[in-house]
């Protein structure tokens, strides 16, 4: 008898707690948890190999809390699930929606093709606060701006779902053995490289929780003002857990409305929520702009004029422009499969402005190289920082670098930490060093071109360079 069993699809929702399709199916009997790495539908959205890396870990700590039930598979879902329903019997499926524009086409056919065979598909909302098509203007169109979308057209509506708990059982149901080993999966990267990684981070679902634990103890607090601090761990660093889904925005939404906090601090918790806010809005504006990771949502930078120069390119990718703050922050990326998000504003507009290269380049990058790689805030934030997306930041804002490292690493700290060819500068030098007079340079063991890069444009002329083409799209072509 299959009466009672539901197959249910893991996908962005990696966790026990608070997932509504795994709940509700354990609810009503046996399930047959199950993983598939799609390797037909994404396109050129297949996952990066630190993603790669992060799922692998994941995966295997999502199955040990399944006590090793969970099934792991790759192909094409549209093909793998029928068929595995027929060799079952199971004539239920269950899974969380996702709300990438190939996920959300995959998806639909899906759940088409499953019901005329007369399976029943129930789907919930296990990644998002609220769902895009639920929040609109009063004329019904989608927002483009944040601050009404987020105070007007969410906060206005019901609050988020509470939590739920996990399933007070979970009944797997046995089967001879089904699909590949995850080994057998091919996650994990060649070369051995991703090391690395695992000493920065703990993927997985008490990890997450882990994570979220310690920012609120330690660093909620202080939160708005400490967000714009590299050299210091005030951020929440939830951003690949979210991704993955081992904690669900319900739970950090909710965990942050209770925490205990000190009096003065409640601007501190808003500037957290509004921060899920903008995670909302990323998703929000990929749902209803689904050519948002590869067009310019501002038409009108269809015809700016990007350079092509692969030696560039290069240099900002490995953290070898000679502008220290940049280099530190690539370098972290490199290192660690993240980087701090004031940081990722600065090496963004010095790619697309001091630099001119396309914000393609720089998105492409992310997505192989952080552990948080994500469609929709990938997209949206690349954009942002261009002035070619939604409520962006206007062209002509250009961050400097130096100004930027002088104001949010003091002390050179962040620097020194990733570039240590320049530990022994003063502070003064550390986010400028080919200012520093020669004697300073000497004394500090720094001989630039050859310990550590001279600068490979001059941030005053690029500047200005950069606003000459963002002028040049306001002439009549």
């Amino acid at each position: 008898m299959t009466d009672g069993i539901t197959l249910v699809w893991m996908r962005q929702d990696l966790r026990i707690q608070d997932n509504p399709a795994l709940f509700k199916a354990a609810s009503k009997g046996l399930i047959l948890p199950i993983y598939i790495v799609d390797d037909t539908h994404p396109g050129q959205w297949q996952s990066g190999a630190v993603s790669c890396w992060w799922l692998h870990q994941s995966l295997a700590a999502l199955n040990e809390r399944l006590g090793g039930a969970l099934r792991y598979f790759r192909g094409d879902p549209l093909e793998l699930i029928p068929t595995l329903l027929k060799s079952t019997g199971i004539q239920s499926v269950a899974w969380n929606r996702c709300y990438q524009p190939w996920q959300i086409q995959r998806d639909r056919q899906l759940k088409s093709n499953l019901q005329e065979q007369g399976i029943r598909v129930d789907t919930y909302n296990g990644i998002l606060l609220w769902e895009p098509w639920q929040v609109l203007k009063k004329d019904e169109s989608p927002y483009k701006v944040f601050t009404p979308y987020f105070r007007n057209g969410c906060l206005t509506r019901d609050p988020p779902r509470y939590p739920l708990p996990a399933p007070e059982s979970l009944r797997t149901l046995s089967t001879e053995p089904l699909g590949v080993t995850l080994d057998q999966l091919g996650l994990l990267p060649d070369g051995g490289w991703h090391h690395k990684l695992a000493t920065h981070w703990q993927p997985g679902e008490n990890g997450a929780g882990d994570r979220l634990a310690e920012f609120v103890a330690d660093h909620l607090g202080h939160y708005q003002r400490g967000r714009d601090r590299p050299d210091s761990q005030a951020t929440s660093r939830l951003s690949p857990h979210l991704h993955f889904g081992e904690i669900s925005p319900n739970q950090v939404w909710y965990v942050i409305q209770h925490a205990h906090i000190s009096v003065g601090s409640e601007t501190d918790r808003d500037c957290f929520l509004s921060e899920l806010g903008w995670r909302e809005f990323s998703n929000y504006l990929l749902y209803h702009w689904p050519s948002l990771p590869t067009d310019n949502f501002q038409s009108k930078f269809d015809r700016f004029v990007w350079r092509q120069d692969p030696a560039d390119l290069a240099a900002w990718q490995q953290g070898k422009t000679g502008i220290p703050l940049v280099d530190a922050g690539m370098r972290e990326l490199w290192q660690t499969g993240y980087m701090h998000n004031r940081v990722r504003m600065i090496v963004g507009s010095f790619l697309v402005k001091h630099l001119r290269l396309s914000w393609q380049s720089g998105q492409a990058w992310f997505w192989d190289t952080l552990v948080d790689a994500d469609l929709a805030s990938n997209s949206a934030s690349w954009q942002w920082v261009a002035g070619s997306g939604a409520d962006a930041a206007p062209y002509f804002r250009i961050f400097n670098p130096v100004t930027q490292g002088q104001k949010f690493d003091p002390n050179g700290e962040y620097v020194k930490r990733f570039c240590p060819e320049l530990k022994q500068l003063p502070p003064k030098y550390v986010h400028c060093p080919w200012t520093a007079p020669a004697a300073v340079l000497a004394q500090s063991g720094v001989r630039l071109g050859e310990h550590y890069p001279a600068p490979i444009v001059d941030l005053k002329h690029s500047r200005q360079q950069a606003l000459a083409a963002f002028a040049a799209l306001k002439e009549p072509s």
